[in-house]
């Protein structure tokens, strides 16, 4: 006989902010809210939460007294209908530390790596929020077939809210914006 897995009623329906913010932690992890939905994600790989960690750590520690770096927390994007993303990383303002949840205006930079099942998400459809919800900076991890990762860094234009080119990186990021970072994620 074999167990059947039964999604729980609340995946079938779109959720409000408030009903949101009343689930637990537990509830909460690993999934992102779009267009009110539930949208629940891959597991991440070893290798895509070192990047992600490594990546957080460098940030964290370039990023000075003003900002701080941590890795899969929520991002309010919009509030009807609910939008919350889950970026791998996020540095954000440090006197909102303590403040739930995080608004696009407290972030100074996203990064997502990019994983097999997020590619069109954390390249087409993540970009595109991000850059409405006015985050000055995404940061985009490939884990290409070298095994050494490649990263792409876009820069918010606020006159169209749309992303532009930044930095391309392979392996070793070294950059000035938003402010001076040094880190090689080739060392994985």
């Amino acid at each position: 006989m074999t167990a059947e897995m039964v999604a729980p009623a609340w995946m079938h329906m779109q959720i409000s902010a408030e009903e949101y913010d009343s689930w637990s932690k537990e509830q909460c992890a690993g999934i992102e809210i779009v267009d009110g939905m539930v949208v629940a994600g891959p597991s991440a790989s070893k290798r895509h939460n070192r990047l992600a960690r490594i990546l957080a750590n460098a940030l964290d520690a370039a990023a000075g007294s003003d900002w701080n770096a941590d890795t899969d927390f929520d991002v309010r994007l919009q509030n009807v209908p609910l939008n919350n993303r889950r970026p791998d990383v996020i540095v954000y303002r440090a006197e909102t530390v303590d403040l739930s949840p995080t608004r696009p205006e407290h972030v100074l930079l996203v990064a997502e790596v990019v994983s097999p099942g997020s590619e069109t998400t954390d390249r087409v459809v993540k970009v595109d929020q991000y850059a409405k919800a006015g985050i000055p900076f995404y940061w985009r991890v490939e884990q290409a077939a070298t095994g050494v990762p490649i990263v792409y860094t876009y820069i918010l234009d606020p006159a169209t809210t749309a992303y532009r080119d930044g930095e391309m990186f392979t392996g070793a990021i070294k950059t000035a914006a938003p402010f001076s970072v040094t880190v090689d994620l080739g060392v994985i």
